[in-house]
């Protein structure tokens, strides 16, 4: 008997726990969105399911529309598919069930060297809606491809590694796979005392460090001068890939480059100890990462919107206008 696609909606991850969902990457499991309903997000959670098979889109409101379920330390958003599932023909059910349930769906970190983006704007068309896609951000990543941590430093520019042998020897660096409090608050003070922005949601990152410790994902390392210090990164290692997730350095520390020489050190443990193929360091273009990556992807925001609803008709109109300009 032929199954028919099941649309529900939930607002807690706790339903889904009894399917065998895939993960690929830090941000695509379940604990990852069980950790954002911690941090007091209502998500809305769109699921097509045929028996044991399932995809979900992870969606919050926020006001009249929905929008991706993510945060700013999650690299990117996918849906979430059963680890048998194969084809779209139930994923394409959600779009046209989601009409009934919002005039404009927002997402954003969407990558598509998995084809998730081009997926997205083809279901979300071909059930009706207007689709505007635009590239939003980048990602900077590393292919190991075979090679030993020597290797690879000897393909650095001249800069990175003169920096390396002129300043390894004025920090004292220490690196770990277990989450530690007193490490962590070094972090946190260090963190206070860098260029970098306020952190958004420091308690949800601390839990996710926590959780990653937990499952042996976890790498940290703490750059030291004169006993005191003065660089901390946090690290995870999942499924063949390194995620650089946090990194920080005292502003006062510059002239030593403690970053540079902690930096170095992970490379050489996630390549040399942990084998890893691939090196992600999410998103932003800063000019440091090019100096480590050698490939960039682009990160799109799709803008869905029902065109019969009059609260799109002023974004329609102006994107009609920017594609006459052009």
């Amino acid at each position: 008997m032929q199954q028919v696609t099941a649309i529900s909606y939930h607002n807690t991850i706790k339903d889904l726990q009894d399917l065998d969902w895939q993960a690929e990457g830090p941000f695509a499991r379940l604990e990852w969105f069980r950790l954002l309903e911690q941090s007091g997000t209502a998500p809305v959670y769109a699921v097509a399911r045929e028996g044991d098979e399932g995809v979900v889109l992870p969606l919050c409101r926020r006001g009249t529309r929905l929008e991706a379920l993510t945060n700013w330390y999650a690299f990117t958003w996918s849906d979430l598919r059963t680890s048998g599932m194969s084809g779209d023909a139930m994923f394409e059910q959600l779009p046209r069930d989601l009409a009934g349930h919002a005039a404009r769906i927002d997402f954003a970190k969407v990558p598509d060297e998995n084809g998730i983006a081009d997926r997205l704007e083809s279901a979300f068309r071909g059930a009706g809606w207007k689709v505007l896609r635009f590239a939003t951000d980048i990602n900077h990543i590393l292919r190991v491809n075979g090679r030993s941590y020597a290797d690879y430093l000897a393909e650095r520019p001249g800069a990175v590694r003169t920096t390396l042998k002129r300043k390894a020897s004025k920090v004292e660096v220490s690196l770990t796979t277990l989450f530690c409090a007193e490490d962590w608050a070094d972090y946190e003070d260090i963190y206070a005392d860098s260029w970098k922005p306020e952190e958004g949601d420091p308690a949800l990152l601390r839990r996710f460090a926590e959780a990653e410790s937990a499952a042996g994902r976890f790498r940290f390392g703490i750059a030291r001068h004169n006993g005191t210090p003065v660089a901390a990164q946090f690290w995870t290692v999942d499924g063949g890939t390194a995620y650089i997730h946090k990194l920080a350095h005292r502003i006062s520390s510059r002239p030593f480059s403690p970053g540079t020489v902690l930096t170095a050190a992970l490379f050489e443990h996630v390549i040399d100890t942990d084998g890893v193929a691939l090196i992600d360091f999410g998103t932003g273009d800063d000019p440091y990462k090019a100096d480590w990556m050698e490939e960039v992807r682009t990160r799109f925001q799709l803008t869905c919107l029902r065109p019969w609803s009059p609260r799109n008709w002023p974004t329609l109109g102006k994107a009609a206008l920017r594609k006459l300009v052009r």
